[in-house]
């Protein structure tokens, strides 16, 4: 019998403990071929007078790249350039970091107009996301440790 034939493929629910030790095995591998950056997350966020979530922003820093993972503001402060200002204080905080480029991706209905509006360029686009929308990646330089467009 041969090892292939001993293991056993299973199929299920989230598993935390799996997705801990991919992302760990996954960062030992990206080491070894990249040298070993440094990495971090970081968050921004906005409360109002009450201590409600106006809106956040959550991020990750991986040897100089800076990586948007989650941008929200609550839809009765979407006008009050909430989004803009956690944008702005993420790409800052980017910056502090070390980064000097920063990437994030955005459904076709929610925000790449935004991203542009703030010197993003759209670098690839995967379809095939429910309704015909598709997933849009967007790319901005953060030269010369100021923010600027791409």
């Amino acid at each position: 019998m041969t090892a292939a034939e001993v293991n056993v493929l299973t199929v299920g629910a989230e598993d935390a403990g799996l997705t801990d030790r991919l992302e760990n095995e996954l960062d030992a591998f990206n080491d070894a071929a990249t040298g070993k950056a440094e990495r971090g997350d970081f968050s921004v966020r906005v409360d109002d007078a009450d201590g409600h979530l106006v809106g956040g922003l959550t991020a990750w820093t991986w040897g100089g790249l800076c990586g948007i993972e989650l941008l929200w503001v609550r839809e009765d402060s979407r006008a009050g350039g909430w989004g803009s200002k956690l944008l702005l204080a993420a790409e800052a905080e980017a910056v502090r970091r070390g980064c000097d480029r920063v990437m994030v991706s955005s459904y076709t209905f929610q925000a790449p107009g935004f991203y542009e509006r703030h010197g993003y360029g759209e670098v690839g686009r995967v379809p095939g996301v429910p309704g015909g929308h598709a997933d849009v990646y967007l790319f901005k330089s953060l030269a010369g440790g100021a923010v600027q467009g791409s």
